[in-house]
């Protein structure tokens, strides 16, 4: 199955089995890849330009010059191959359940993004991750769809930083956080 996201770039595919255990990843390239089976059988069609891998489904992100009307048939063989092949998805992948000692506010902030907002992002083919709160700033890594979305920084500002401050009146604002 496939969904449309609202980045027209990034389309979400479900294969129907589990893509990731826990957590989520993302790659933003063929050099990244090189510890899931499945992000580099993807890589090596053309056109591919990253890819998100969450809990139940595959977002991936074009490149501009590209067609969805080529590319999504090579995508979903890709996706099919892989799971046929007993490949696993990802190999030695760790995700640290250790975050050190965090306040009570940053443990609400993060509830409210595990409860609400992951949700919903999830269904757009996308992901958040929270990076830090400080001086009244939150801090977040839109992930997948979400990252290169035309919306992203509307769902971040009007959607994700009201209801923070509904919740949380510490916080003053949400900001991308941004690793380049």
């Amino acid at each position: 199955q496939t969904e449309q996201t609202p980045n027209p770039a990034t389309i979400k595919f479900i294969p129907g089995h589990p893509v990731m255990a826990q957590g989520s990843v993302e790659f933003k390239s063929a050099e990244d890849a090189v510890k899931s089976p499945l992000a580099i059988r993807l890589f090596r069609i053309d056109d591919v330009a990253s890819l998100f891998l969450a809990s139940d489904f595959v977002s991936v992100t074009r490149t501009a010059e590209s067609d969805w009307s080529f590319l999504k048939p090579q995508v979903l063989a890709a996706i099919m191959e892989h799971y046929l092949s007993g490949l696993p998805v990802i190999e030695d992948y760790e995700i640290s359940a250790d975050r050190g000692i965090e306040s009570e506010l940053v443990m609400q902030i993060r509830e409210l993004l595990e409860t609400r907002v992951r949700p919903a992002v999830a269904r757009d083919g996308g992901d958040i991750d929270f990076v830090k709160f400080e001086d009244g700033i939150v801090w977040l890594h839109m992930k997948g769809a979400c990252a290169g979305c035309p919306s992203s920084a509307a769902t971040l500002k009007i959607g994700i930083e009201n209801m923070l401050k509904h919740y949380v009146p510490e916080v003053k604002s949400v900001e991308q956080y941004s690793d380049i």
